[in-house]
């Protein structure tokens, strides 16, 4: 019998810790580029029918305040990890930041599968990524530990521990090899 575990850490908004604290662009769908030419920072400007592409939406260097209001709230019931309270972590240390919490709750998994009667079987860790609408950075936006520790069953029964003493004693010798 298994007892799998999921400890996430995500987004934060005001109504729920499953969603970014931003409004989400609307998703337009792909068009060709009439014309792709080279801006004076060296960068692709494509054109679509007339138009500048989405990079003109961009924030010049510095910090957009979508990614300065970005907040990280931990949704797991481990009282013992990070991200507790909403946490403002930069897009160029979230892939980093993400990850050590997500460790903590591996190291958790460790030591309850060290437990006697438990056994750890595998723990996996996913980060997620994301694209700010705003400026157009990709960060890292959560994390997702997946674990699975096997308990171990043992026969509380006397009567079945007795039946299954009984099993092993009367197989001792049924499959002997006399040819050899």
């Amino acid at each position: 019998m298994g007892i799998s575990g999921i400890s996430a850490i995500s987004g934060y908004s005001g109504i729920s810790g499953i969603y970014p604290a931003y409004s989400a662009m609307p998703v337009r769908g792909v068009r060709g580029a009439d014309t792709v030419a080279r801006g004076s920072d060296g960068t692709a400007q494509a054109t679509v029918d007339g138009a500048k592409s989405a990079d003109s939406r961009r924030v010049e260097k510095g910090e957009c305040q979508t990614c300065k209001n970005r907040k990280y709230v931990d949704g797991s019931n481990e009282g013992d990890v990070s991200f507790k309270t909403p946490t403002h972590i930069s897009p160029s240390n979230s892939a980093a930041a993400v990850m050590g919490h997500e460790q903590e709750h591996v190291a958790n998994a460790v030591a309850e599968g060290n437990e006697a009667g438990k056994e750890l079987v595998s723990a996996t860790v996913t980060l997620k990524t994301s694209v700010c609408p705003e400026c157009g950075r990709v960060y890292v936006s959560g994390g997702v530990t997946n674990t699975t520790i096997r308990k171990e069953m043992g026969n509380t029964n006397p009567y079945m521990k007795r039946q299954a003493d009984l099993n092993y004693l009367m197989s001792a010798g049924a499959n002997l090899d006399i040819s050899a």
